[in-house]
């Protein structure tokens, strides 16, 4: 399966433990040696109103990554 950047940034994470919706990707973060895709970023949530901070972003490594579909992406607990 071949899959574009932009189409990754789309998708829902799901923990394939609890079934729990993380967020969707926002970034993906690769290996400029290699080229390939290390992990992929979800932004933390806004606070109250966007005005009280965020939580911090979520990093996910591609080897947690159990199954890319057409809108999710499953993995591991993190």
């Amino acid at each position: 399966m071949k899959c574009s950047i932009s189409s990754l940034c789309d998708k829902d994470v799901i923990t394939v433990n609890d079934g729990m919706r993380i967020g969707t990707v926002n970034d993906v973060e690769f290996d400029v040696s290699t080229g390939c895709i290390t992990a992929l970023i979800i932004c933390g949530k806004q606070g109250f109103f966007g005005i009280v901070g965020k939580t911090e972003d979520i990093r996910i490594n591609w080897c947690d990554i159990e199954v890319i579909g057409d809108d999710t992406i499953l993995v591991k607990k993190c």
